[in-house]
């Protein structure tokens, strides 16, 4: 099974995430904070990132940058989440390392159908 996980501090937004990507046959695991991600990206297997832009301790930026530095998970493919959605933003998230930047708010059957595309994407490439 595809195995997701939702990096966002508000906890309703990650929850509905939860539930949207779960109802649709995902794996999926929920962290509040970058420090918490790459504690979970540590220790399982995982197929994609869905990663929000601000949050505290860490910037989703951040957490991309370090993902994508390391051997062991710069395969793992990228795509951020925010309410940011001005071209500079943008182009920091894709430059950052990410395969791709969903605006919020976010219609749930929408959010699945780009990420399962970037999934396909991913799976091309490897």
């Amino acid at each position: 099974m595809t195995s997701i996980l939702v990096v966002e501090d508000e906890r309703d937004i990650r929850e509905l995430i939860g539930y949207t990507l779960r109802f649709a046959g995902y794996d999926v695991v929920l962290a509040a904070d970058g420090p918490e991600a790459l504690g979970i990206v540590a220790s399982k297997h995982l197929d994609l990132i869905v990663l929000d832009v601000r949050m505290p301790k860490m910037t989703g930026y951040e957490v991309c940058r370090l993902l994508k530095e390391s051997p062991d998970t710069k395969h793992i493919p990228v795509v951020f989440l925010s309410a940011k959605g001005q071209g500079s933003e943008i182009e920091q998230g894709l430059a950052s390392g990410a395969e791709g930047y969903i605006l919020k708010p976010f219609v749930p059957d929408e959010l699945t159908d780009q990420l399962r595309q970037v999934l396909a994407q991913a799976t091309v490439t490897t």
